[in-house]
This record gives structure tokens, sequence and C-alpha cells, in this order.
């Protein structure tokens, strides 16, 4: 289901109902396009709280923090996603069937990719949002939408052509961006919050499997799942390291109204534990935040609706693209990825898994 979008009026919408308020004029719109700050702002309103409480937890994948136990914290939670899979229809289907063609061959590939029959993004625009942050999006994440626009004009994006069923260039191209102002209660946003935040904006720039969210957290802000009884918190909480088990995911949630939603959960990454190693070439802040964004921008691609599309059937069951790639770490626990040239900029960002090379790389 594709939720086509309401053009909204500036001056004409009042009350907890509207979710984006823009009044730009040329002139601001003509500084708007020179510069990368974010002068459009998103409410979230009770509807949009209402209505990702009533769609229930989402599908999603979660990158591990290099922290003890994340890695079993994440398999308990990536079970429970894959229960909600199968009680929708969205099981693995092709999963016994790329098994056994796998190991009738002379040889196999354990780590390859199958898909489990359902969509994968052939397009989709990329919308950012910045959730909660003082000072400039600079300042707390460096230049994402600029990273993602290099992606989308790179070779390296060409890699997703052997799961998206496309070779077209410019099919991820960088959308609308805004500020959010979230109300919370303490320093935690779950993902019902996130789905909130989605819904929002899925309302204005459109729902389905043609668009893309990812909603960016600035420093200090954590985020949990939403808790299950007699369970431990599964977190990105750098204050709290007994909860801290992620550094970002991807998320996709059917609601009632919409459909399906598709969002990137991206916290602020240069910490110990989800940091890029230093020297990198956007330096440390920076390039932490677009290796994340890469990993999770790849999944969504491959594996829009987590267990329907390409994962690991074989060896490390249920990895998806990015999973495969993660880099080795130094001893301070930062991840040491190579340097890509994405439209002739470098940036430091992992590999992606490629079933054309049975390996990690950075080209088709």
């Amino acid at each position: 289901m594709i939720y086509a979008p309401k053009l909204r009026l500036c001056g004409v919408i009042a009350g907890a109902a509207c979710a984006f308020s823009i009044c730009m004029s040329p002139v601001a719109q003509a500084q708007k396009a020179a510069d990368s700050e974010v002068r459009d702002e998103i409410k979230v309103s009770q509807a949009d709280i209402a209505a990702a409480a009533n769609a229930g937890p989402g599908l999603f994948r979660a990158l591990p923090a290099r922290t003890p136990g994340a890695k079993e914290a994440l398999a308990r939670m990536h079970r429970e996603s894959a229960s909600r899979a199968a009680e929708k229809g969205l099981t693995q289907k092709a999963a016994p069937a790329a098994m056994s063609n796998a190991l009738t061959g002379p040889y196999f590939y354990p780590a390859d990719v199958a898909s489990g029959g359902g969509p994968t993004l052939a397009t989709a625009r990329q919308h950012a949002l910045y959730v909660n942050y003082t000072g400039s999006v600079a300042s707390n994440w460096g230049n994402p939408e600029r990273f993602l626009k290099d992606l989308n004009e790179s070779t390296f994006i060409h890699l997703a052509d052997q799961y998206a069923g496309s070779t077209a260039n410019d099919r991820y191209p960088v959308g609308e961006h805004a500020r959010v102002r979230y109300p919370a209660s303490s320093n935690i946003l779950y993902e019902s919050d996130l789905a909130a935040i989605a819904h929002a904006a899925a309302l204005e720039h459109g729902a389905g499997l043609g668009s893309i969210y990812h909603i960016f957290l600035p420093a200090g802000q954590d985020t949990c799942f939403d808790p299950t009884p007699g369970s431990t918190p599964v977190c990105y909480s750098p204050d709290n390291y007994s909860t801290f088990y992620f550094c970002a995911y991807h998320d996709a949630v059917q609601f009632s109204d919409i459909g399906w939603v598709l969002f990137t959960v991206e916290p602020f990454q240069d910490i110990t534990y989800c940091a890029e190693a230093v020297p990198s070439a956007n330096g440390q802040l920076a390039d932490s935040t677009y290796t994340t964004l890469n990993h999770e921008t790849f999944e969504t691609i491959s594996d829009p609706i987590p267990g329907g599309g390409y994962t690991t059937q074989i060896d490390f069951i249920g990895n998806e693209i990015g999973d495969e790639c993660i880099s080795p770490y130094n001893s301070q626990g930062d991840e040491v990825d190579p340097t890509l040239i994405l439209n002739g900029r470098p940036y430091n960002v992992q590999l992606i898994y490629s079933n054309t090379y049975h390996a990690c790389a950075s080209v088709p």
C-alpha cells in the first residue's frame, strides 16, 4: 500500500493533527538549497503516537555494539522479530530451497545470501529526520545528506543491483529533511516513539516501499526497544553499559492507516564501541555516522521488511549484507574501515557483501 501525501499550505493548518508546518519564502528556499541546515520542522501528534502504539513492534535488524553480550541479546530480539514476521506470513520461504541447492554442488559459499521471497527496493527516496538536537547538523553528525547523495551517485551503490533487480543510476536520491522536536520524560526514546516520528513524516512524504526515513539522534539521547515483561532492556545506552547492545537498526512498521513505513535509527556514533577508528577521511564524528548509515541503507535496500529479503541461510543464519562485512576493530574498540571514493569524495565506510564475488566488496 502506498499512501499519497497531501499538500498542506502555510498558515491554514492548526491543531495536534498537523505533522509538518513548512513556510518558506523563495529567498529561504534558495538559502536552504545552498547549505545543509534544517529549517523545516515536524511535530508529532497524539494521532501519530496512537498509530505507533496500535501498530506494535516493527520488524527490525540491529547492528550490534562491540559490547559484551550484545550478539546474544540481539539474537533474542531478532528471534522475536522473526516470529512476528512469521505471523504476518513474511517468513523466509526460500530458505530451505536455498540451503538445499547450495549443498548439492561440489562446493558452496556459506556466507552467500538468498531471498526470503519478500520485496527489495529497486528505487527509493531517502529522507533525513534530525531529532531534539542543539547546534548544527554538522556538529552532531557531519553531513549525512551529502554522504547519501555521494553514495547514490557512486559505483559502490551498484553493489545493490544484484539484490534490487535494477542497474539504473540515481535510484536512491535524497528527498526531504526536517528537524523533529519530540517531548520525552527521560533520555530514552523507544522504538514506538521513533515509529511515531516515522508515521508523522510518512503522512507528509509518503509511506510504502518508495521511501526510507533516516532518524538521527544526538549525543546523550538513548534509545531502546520497547520493554517486554521479565526481559533485560536492549538499548543504545552509552551511559549504561549493562543495557548497551546495539549501535543502530533498520525497521519496518505496518500501520493500519498508511501501510508499511521503512526507517533507520541512527544514534550518535562517535562513542566507544560504535565509532570509526582514526585517522579517517572526514574525522571520527562524521565517518562514524557515515559507515553506520551506509550499513543500514544497504540492508534496507536488500531486506526492507526484515526476514523477507536477502539474508544468509547457512553461515550465521539471518545475517544481512552489511552484517557479513562488519570490519575488525582496534584496541580502543573502534571499527577500522577502508577509505572509499564515492562521487569524488573520500569516506571511511565498511564494505558490503556480494554474492557475485562471494566476498565483501566495494565494486559491483
